[in-house]
């Protein structure tokens, strides 16, 4: 597994490219936590459904609550989207 970030620093678009990251903390409530549970059991149950043609999927596509929050995305171990 690795993970990716992206910086807020306000750059433009063409100058933010993904930096793998060390960490990540995650600030939510409860509530949060076990739908972004219930959207991670989802993804790998997709993934392994779709096998090597499963490329990402964006957290707020699928729950409509977290359209303000930062960008979460779950990706295949082999996929180029980062």
């Amino acid at each position: 597994m690795k993970i990716y970030g992206y910086s807020d620093a306000g750059l433009p678009i063409e100058k933010v490219v993904p930096e793998v990251l060390a960490e990540v903390t995650l600030c939510a409530a409860p509530s949060e936590l076990r739908q972004m549970a219930a959207f991670l059991e989802s993804c790998a149950s997709e993934m392994e459904r779709m096998g090597s043609t499963y490329s990402h999927v964006h957290l707020a596509d699928r729950i409509k609550q977290f359209e303000s929050s930062p960008h979460f995305v779950v990706a295949g171990p082999e996929s180029d989207e980062t």
